[in-house]
């Protein structure tokens, strides 16, 4: 960006408040933590990712062996116990015969059935079919088998299955399975981390240009430095909009340059000629009175121009301003056109208050309240009281609604009690950019009784005893 946009960018933080250089740090640590959210959310990305896949692949699988194991032992009990019930009727004295060590058999016919009650009742009340059975021994160890029940009228025909080391390898296998999405969860983390750093670079070094090129006053083009992707293509909408930026300032400047001369001019001759009239000894009182009203008019109309283009540029001009001999001359100029008004003007408090600022914008600044003080009171007294750091505008005036307190200071707003009198309402606006960008504060309130209160706070850095 050129020099003036850098130069805007800063007084517009100054003119936030007072303390605007104490924040700058606040909000650039408040951009580093969004960069660094964005960051995150991309490696949080990947870690969920990682993580989740890993964990539905590891429950899948777990869910798969298990229920293929089941499938297959019960497969082979069934079997088994088939051929066990036949090589029983085969041969009824003789031991059966079984593929899987783990398998023992047992045989109860019906007049031992009420001692099967006794000795196993939960062999007793099972069904047909294969069932799992888990307990403790004696001495507590766990154990764990699949019962596989035949019954007949004559003959009940049990085969049992150990499934204890089975359960222990099911709890190795899970165990390792669980260790897998945690090694996976941290692959997922650190493979996010470097994706996160391979995307975020170019956009670090897109901001790094950028504020580069900002304290040029020539901005470098941004998008011959980045491929064509979606970086190049925000980077030539910065270049675009830099360029467009850099003529809206150019433009600005042409403009401030061509006020200053063009309207300054006519002034000094407008001033020169009042000047030069008003030495001479022949003239009238009433024309003597016409020309210190356009002397004054022209004073007015310099302090105005000379406080706007202080807007315009954003600067800070400097100067040692005597707020009670300000007061003094504006008052003394309202005066003049009271016109017979019922109204006493006056100063009051300590003296010695001087402020770090062109005469110029304090003069706008104040001269708007007591203008405004002035039209709307219609009799009793206008009072600027000086403080150490601040100056208050006191009329007896009709006061001020809460709707008009509220948007008192906005661009074009006129009062409930302006009525018919003159002025775009744009006086006050003025004021408070004035503020913003000197880091003022001024405030406007009803009065206790009556009439109201308008306060102009100096900022402490540009007070100043005489």
């Amino acid at each position: 960006m050129a020099s003036a946009t850098a130069s805007r960018h800063r007084t517009t933080v100054d003119r936030v408040t007072a303390g605007g250089d104490a924040q700058a740090p606040a909000r650039r640590r408040k951009r580093v933590r969004y960069r660094r959210r964005l960051r995150s959310r991309i490696i949080l990305a990947f870690v969920l990712l990682g993580f989740g896949l890993t964990a539905l692949f590891a429950f899948a699988t777990n869910w798969t062996r298990t229920r293929v194991e089941n499938q297959i032992v019960e497969d082979v009990m069934n079997r088994n116990i088939d051929e066990y019930a036949r090589q029983y009727y085969a041969k009824p004295g003789s031991k059966p015969e079984f593929g899987v060590q783990q398998m023992l058999g047992r045989v109860v016919k019906n007049d031992r059935f009420e001692d099967l009650r006794q000795e196993q009742p939960d062999w007793y009340e099972l069904s047909d079919g294969i069932h799992s059975i888990q307990g403790k021994n004696a001495d507590g160890s766990p154990f764990s088998y699949k019962l596989g029940v035949r019954k007949t009228p004559t003959e009940w025909f049990f085969l049992a299955y150990d499934m204890t080391q089975a359960t222990r390898g099911e709890a190795q296998f899970n165990r390792a399975i669980y260790a897998s999405v945690a090694v996976f969860t941290l692959l997922s983390l650190l493979v996010g981390w470097w994706a996160a750093s391979r995307v975020m670079s170019p956009v670090s070094e897109l901001a790094r240009r950028l504020r580069l090129s900002g304290r040029s006053s020539q901005p470098e083009a941004l998008a011959t430095h980045f491929p064509d992707d979606e970086v190049g293509e925000l980077a030539k909408a910065l270049d675009d909009y830099s360029e467009r930026l850099t003529e809206v300032v150019q433009r600005d400047r042409e403009f401030n340059a061509d006020v200053s001369h063009e309207l300054r001019t006519p002034l000094a001759v407008i001033k020169g000629a009042v000047e030069l009239l008003l030495t001479r000894s022949d003239l009238d009182e009433k024309t003597r009175t016409r020309l210190a009203r356009i002397q004054r008019a022209e004073q007015q109309c310099t302090d105005l121009i000379s406080a706007l283009l202080l807007l315009s540029r954003n600067e800070r001009g400097h100067g040692a301003t005597d707020i009670a001999r300000l007061s003094e001359q504006l008052l003394d100029a309202h005066r003049a056109q009271l016109a017979g008004k019922p109204l006493e003007l006056r100063v009051e408090g300590e003296r010695g208050l001087v402020v770090d600022a062109p005469e110029a914008a304090v003069a706008v600044a104040l001269g708007n309240l007591i203008g405004n003080a002035v039209k709307y009171t219609t009799q009793g007294e206008v009072v600027v009281r000086l403080h150490p750091d601040s100056v208050e505008v006191i009329d007896s005036g009709p006061g001020l609604s809460a709707e008009d307190a509220a948007k008192l200071f906005e661009r074009g707003y006129r009062g409930t009690h302006a009525g018919h009198s003159q002025g775009g309402g744009i006086g006050l606006s003025i004021v408070r950019r004035l503020c913003e960008l000197y880091g003022w504060d001024v405030r406007v309130k009803p009065g206790e009784e009556r009439g109201v209160v308008a306060t102009l706070t100096f900022a402490r850095v540009q007070v100043t005893g005489i």
